[in-house]
């Protein structure tokens, strides 16, 4: 059996096995997400779900990366995500100040991505030059910071953020697949199978949350996976399309909230309320369940995108890329007049 295949099955049946008892135990200590205005759920929830898909992916790697020699960057990859993670798990428990994790929790992971030789290559391919590293070096550590941070905030309604997290982390197992890079499709089938597994006891009527400790560990495992895809023989200038397309979900949720949020003089990432895309067409009476299909049918398609690109040509790439962004806007003016609950600004 491949590797990808084994990691797949042990991380979805550990996560799957050990989530009622995260659950039981977050129970018993207390670690509940209780219902508020910011909140779509009517009766307290169980946290502290991330912690199941964490050990599902852990255990899936020690079970299918043994002897490969690969866990020289393997293991600062779980080095950044173990700090999310705990970090993520602390803020959940109201030990620290909320900003810690974007301001330095989730840079200190991209720098010890970048530490460990991970990093994304655009400006080296496209613009060689001396500046070349360091520019590739800040753009790592944006797209890290932004992916997880992006992660983080759509775990806002019941199975949006795992399903998510499964859909984008599938289509990058099936590219990195096609491509032979064989170390990164075992790794995200790790996440693929852990996002499943717990899913089923996070989709509405959500039994357990799994916190933003499990949110930012999902969103910084995408972020460095489709860092290390890549794509022999596709040209730079279209290459880097196929990693926004796979985290379409979290990207469109994002750049829809950060444009109303600014529109309304807002600071995007620290006003947090129920303005997010999810929202919006469950008020258009889609209803939970069928605002979070809705966006699950926006991942699977520009996953299916996703694959076709690396048949094009870069202006057959460009266009389609062209007419994607006028999708994009127009879908966010429309979801822009869609009802939602407004912020007040803070004085």
């Amino acid at each position: 059996m491949p590797e990808f295949a084994i990691s797949f099955a042990v991380a979805l049946l550990a996560s799957f096995g050990m989530t009622p008892s995260v659950r039981q135990f977050a129970l018993h200590i207390g670690m509940v997400d209780h219902p508020g205005p910011r909140k779509v759920h009517q009766a307290p929830v169980p946290l502290m779900g991330g912690l199941a898909i964490y050990l599902g992916v852990l255990l899936a790697w020690l079970v299918s990366l043994e002897g490969r020699g690969a866990w020289s960057q393997v293991l600062g990859i779980l080095a950044g995500a173990t700090l999310l993670a705990i970090v993520g798990l602390l803020d959940d428990r109201g030990l620290l100040h909320h900003q810690i994790k974007l301001m330095l929790a989730m840079p200190v992971a991209a720098l010890i991505l970048l530490a460990s030789g991970i990093r994304i290559q655009l400006f080296s391919a496209l613009f060689p030059g001396p500046y070349s590293p360091w520019l590739d070096s800040a753009l790592t550590v944006f797209w890290v910071v932004g992916i997880t941070a992006s992660f983080s905030i759509l775990d806002h309604m019941d199975g949006l953020c795992a399903g998510a997290a499964a859909i984008a982390s599938g289509f990058v197992t099936l590219l990195a697949i096609l491509h032979s890079h064989l170390l990164v499709a075992t790794l995200a089938a790790a996440v693929m199978g852990a996002s499943i597994g717990f899913l089923r006891w996070n989709f509405n009527p959500a039994k357990i949350f799994m916190g933003d400790g499990g949110a930012m560990f999902l969103g910084f495992m995408l972020a460095t996976l489709t860092i290390k895809l890549r794509f022999v023989g596709m040209a730079p200038s279209v290459g880097w399309m196929l990693p926004v397309l796979v985290l379409s979900i979290p990207v469109f949720d994002t750049t829809l909230v950060s444009i109303s949020r600014a529109r309304r003089g807002l600071i995007p990432f620290m006003t947090p309320g129920k303005d997010h895309a999810a929202h919006r067409l469950a008020n258009l009476g889609l209803g939970q369940r069928g605002a979070v299909l809705v966006l699950y049918a926006l991942g699977f398609v520009t996953g299916l995108l996703a694959l076709g690109m690396t048949c094009l040509t870069p202006r057959q790439a460009a266009g389609l890329g062209a007419a994607l962004l006028v999708a994009v806007l127009s879908a966010i003016a429309a979801l822009e007049r869609a009802p939602f609950e407004r912020q007040s600004k803070p004085h």
